[in-house]
């Protein structure tokens, strides 16, 4: 199960030769995916280029990925299980210690089939909203991650829509079919969750999009790689080894545009970053503010009876359910939400199976501190003392949820709507902002230079110089 067979037209790892009537599925659907990658991948010519990639060769822990040039429409996409686990039994819930389910259990099946499309939709979307960055790209090197981003998303796709024609008959078949015919931020056929069609029309926006909104994927796919029905399972956890590479892209593009801003505050007269034209540390605070929030909805409800029941059928864990927690019905239990009632914040307990949204919703903030503690440090490392970066309350700029219909400061303090449109501009990203970020995309496509509101990274990719040719 380790090994990827490239000689086949869909390559797998998952005997898909074996099942013609699957294989044949696939096979009609494929071209419909390439047609869409052609008109909603990466626009202004990049497709002809030869762009230097990695690809799957393996599942195994090490040594997984290769590296070499490929166009991205010849790109390698496939469907990539981890091997499966002899003797796995359900590990939560109602089912806890049956044996898992090899094909979908019917009283779960629209459950299930719900949470692959929900899933899946979120792979086409976020390339749909980068389509236009590399034409703005700062560096090759960042043009080149953009684009290794992007084959993955695609390449995740390609698993989910395994999942859907192999195990949801023709319910599953249309339900792929219609991954491709909507659209980011279309207005008459939007993708379903609602950070998925915002726009990203800058690098600031795709390297918080791939912090936050990324790190939401890396916690979904983690609570559903502990799933009882096993291909769900070995599927997400060999999309978890592929997210770790976004978020990367994410975290260290800010840090680099946080450092470079310090450099130019330090080399302008009154501090500014913005009259040396870089990104100044307040808006990038304000994107952080803005992706952060969208983010954390994408969890759901605090108080969530469908939350309750995906844990219950031992379809949807927790983060780590097996290797963190030691008792697994959460049965007879509760969780602390704080709610607001008569226009104060009162911590009420909450069935815990009821609260599983907010649970991991929890641990991803926990996550995004650390990541600000990594930009905080560097901001020190930079000689600046005078500013620190912050996580906005999860109940700040809410739009899902117990808090959607109220007013938050980023300090989670309940306020009146007008105070909060009065400070919208010092929280949020304005139009201003918005103009200015966009007047510094300007492209840099020559081999180790960069834009000059962000640094270059320490290193280059699989070994390669910073002024290797990337994209050809």
């Amino acid at each position: 199960m380790s090994s990827i067979d490239y000689s086949e037209r869909i390559p797998n790892n998952v005997d898909l030769s074996s099942d013609k009537r699957l294989q044949r599925a696939l096979e009609k659907w494929q071209p419909a995916f390439i047609d869409w990658w052609n008109d909603m991948g990466p626009a202004g010519g990049w497709q002809e280029r030869d762009v230097f990639l990695r690809t799957a060769v393996s599942v195994d822990k090490g040594g997984w990925a290769q590296f070499g040039f490929v166009k991205m429409p010849e790109y390698r996409w496939g469907i990539f299980l981890e091997a499966p686990e002899a003797g796995r039994l359900v590990g939560f819930g109602d089912n806890a210690a049956s044996p898992v389910w090899q094909e979908v259990p019917g009283e779960y099946r629209n459950t299930l089939q719900r949470i692959v499309v929900t899933q899946a939709d979120t792979e086409p979307a976020s390339v749909e909203q980068q389509r236009w960055l590399a034409q703005t790209g700062p560096s090759q090197y960042d043009i080149r991650n953009l684009f290794q981003v992007n084959v993955e998303e695609g390449r995740h796709l390609w698993a989910m829509v395994y999942l859907l024609h192999g195990y949801f008959g023709r319910d599953g078949r249309d339900e792929a079919d219609a991954l491709l015919e909507r659209r980011s931020g279309d207005p008459d056929k939007p993708r379903i969750l609602d950070a998925f069609n915002q726009p990203c029309p800058d690098w600031l926006t795709f390297f918080c999009f791939t912090t936050f909104t990324d790190r939401d994927g890396k916690y979904q796919l983690a609570a559903l790689a502990e799933s009882g029905f096993d291909p769900l399972a070995r599927t997400c956890r060999f999309m978890l080894t592929e997210e770790a590479h976004h978020l990367f892209v994410g975290e260290t593009g800010v840090r680099r545009i946080i450092e470079r801003a310090c450099t130019l505050m330090k080399q302008d007269p009154n501090g500014d970053a913005r009259a040396q034209g870089g990104i100044d540390l307040p808006t990038i605070q304000r994107w952080v503010n803005y992706w952060f929030s969208y983010s954390v909805d994408l969890f759901g409800g605090e108080i969530s009876s469908n939350a309750a029941d995906f844990f219950a059928a031992g379809l949807k864990g927790r983060y780590k359910e097996m290797s963190k927690y030691t008792e697994h019905t959460a049965l007879g239990q509760t969780h602390a939400i704080p709610l607001l009632r008569d226009g104060r914040l009162v911590v009420e307990d909450v069935p815990l199976r009821n609260a599983m949204n907010e649970v991991l919703r929890e641990e991803y903030r926990d996550d995004c501190q650390k990541v600000l503690e990594r930009w905080n440090k560097a901001v020190r490392d930079q000689g600046v003392t005078d500013f620190e970066f912050s996580l906005p309350s999860t109940r700040f700029h809410r739009r899902q949820g117990v808090y959607a219909t109220h007013a938050f400061d980023p300090n989670g303090n309940a306020i009146p709507l007008a105070e909060f449109e009065a400070h919208r501009a010092e929280w949020l990203p304005s139009d201003a902002d918005r103009a200015y970020v966009a007047s510094l995309m300007k492209p840099v496509h020559e081999p180790g230079k960069m834009a000059n509101w962000i640094a270059a990274p320490p290193r280059g990719i699989d070994g390669r110089p910073l002024d290797f040719e990337y994209v050809r």
